[in-house]
């Protein structure tokens, strides 16, 4: 009985010896690709999306390398070792906090990928227009994709 290889190949068994595989078709290796690029695409835009807003007091980029300017200061000024190790890693979460913030996400170029791979790839995988707009992805994105709006039964 063949089995499954993911990915790679079927194998199917030659009697006494063991197996060998099957090479997968240019139409698998074709669909498997087209998978691949579907759902990178879909992963990135809900990613983008999926970014929680920060409550409290907003975080300027002006602020936060003020503060890191203050933490290396007080770093090189504290003689107890252990205090130094808590104002490092003080620094760098300061330092990835900055680097998050001025980070620059094309929304654009994401949300097109989104409307160019969203119907089929919902069609061929069974997701609903709720089970995308309950994830976050606005319904004029949706309807741009020509995702339906449908019951799954």
């Amino acid at each position: 009985m063949p089995t499954a290889f993911p990915a790679v190949a079927t194998w199917e068994s030659t009697g006494e010896k063991g197996v060998t595989p099957v090479t997968m078709t240019d139409e698998h290796k074709a669909a498997l690709a087209r998978g691949r690029r579907e759902s990178k695409a879909i992963k990135a835009y809900l990613a983008a999306i999926a970014v929680p807003k920060r409550r409290g007091r907003p975080v300027t980029p002006e602020a936060l390398e003020a503060k890191i300017e203050s933490l290396d200061e007080r770093k090189r000024a504290e003689t107890d070792p252990l205090a130094r190790v808590d104002l490092i890693q003080a620094r760098l979460d300061a330092q990835a906090a900055l680097d998050d913030m001025t980070a620059t996400v094309d929304m654009e170029a994401l949300e097109a990928g989104f409307v160019r791979y969203a119907s089929p790839y919902s069609e061929r995988k069974g997701i609903s227009w709720a089970a995308w707009r309950e994830a976050g992805v606005p319904a004029s994105v949706l309807a741009a994709a020509g995702v339906k709006r449908t019951r799954r039964s």
